[in-house]
């Protein structure tokens, strides 16, 4: 699954975007050198996240939504469309045709 699966799935489990999801967790407090764990709690306990798609999150919530160019292009089952990962909800991410 890619990186940009990920987050399109979390939309689909909690309603939320991953970039309201990101703005979110800034309120909170997290973000840049906030333990994985801390977040990792929190996305279960409020919106039952498992670990894999937390991991996800904590990625964009403490780095970004950049990504390393490894898995851009690749043409594997993780392989992403670009090293950016779409934040504002997958019905509006044009890569997507919408």
């Amino acid at each position: 699954m890619s990186f940009q699966a990920y987050l399109d799935n979390i939309e689909d489990k909690t309603g939320r975007t991953p970039q309201e999801l990101v703005d979110e967790a800034s309120a909170k407090g997290f973000g840049p050198g906030t333990k994985a764990g801390e977040i990792v709690a929190w996305l279960a306990e409020d919106y039952g996240l498992g670990r894999g798609h937390a991991m996800a999150l904590v990625h964009v919530i403490t780095k970004g939504p950049k990504i390393a160019s490894t898995h851009v292009g690749s043409g594997t089952s993780h392989s992403d469309e670009s090293d950016t990962l779409w934040l504002k909800g997958k019905a509006t991410n044009p890569s997507r045709g919408s």
